[in-house]
């Protein structure tokens, strides 16, 4: 009986290697490499390069098996990834995850807006409220791979949006349902504006 177990548990690929979780101590080391870019502990002090500290462990490793895999196109990245091994990548998104996020400041003069659009949506363009997905603290649903947004840079927010609204290629990050193209559609500059200094001084 015990073998019949075992083998139907091998024939699945249920042997908790296959799965590993990530391991935040490993992956700081491992991590090194992109603190170039994304700060040390995650807090890019570039605008143009996101914030990873905080982020959600699920989204992170989708986002880098898709640029590793080619599904995602990020030039700064090309390579990077080629030698990570899927434990690797657990590693790394499991040291950023648990590492604390920063807060930016949003502009006074588009806070208003950038409030409204991302607590309440706008009903006559069929606009859905960011909150949704995101939470209302931007905290985002780390378990439905739904991305932590309060305190990102605003100017990598709007390019995101851009690219999402445009469709642009290697744009394939937002899942099969393509919601956030299907949103960013909806959005024009001013409201990408909005919403992308809004998020960035949310806490």
């Amino acid at each position: 009986m015990n073998k019949l177990i075992v083998s139907l548990l091998l024939t699945l690929g249920i042997t908790g290697v296959a799965h590993a979780a990530g391991d935040a101590t490993a992956g700081q080391a491992k991590a090194a490499v992109c603190g170039a870019c994304h700060g040390p502990d995650g807090n890019s002090p570039a605008p143009n390069f996101p914030k990873l500290a905080g982020q959600g462990e699920r989204y992170l490793a989708k986002q880098m098996h898709d640029i590793k895999d080619g599904k995602r196109v990020v030039l700064e990245m090309t390579g990077l990834l080629a030698n990570s091994s899927d434990q690797d990548i657990a590693d790394i998104a499991a040291y950023f995850a648990s590492q604390k996020g920063s807060v930016g400041a949003a502009d006074p003069k588009l806070v208003a807006r950038g409030e409204k659009l991302f607590r309440g949506g706008d009903l006559d363009k069929g606009l859905p409220a960011c909150t949704g997905c995101h939470s209302p603290d931007g905290a985002g649903n780390a378990a439905a791979g739904f991305p932590h947004l309060s305190g990102q840079h605003a100017a990598y927010i709007a390019k995101q949006l851009t690219d999402f609204r445009k469709e642009e290629a290697g744009r394939a990050n937002d899942g099969d349902a393509m919601t956030m193209r299907t949103i960013a559609r909806k959005l024009s500059d001013e409201d990408i504006a909005a919403i992308s200094s809004y998020i960035q001084g949310l806490h």
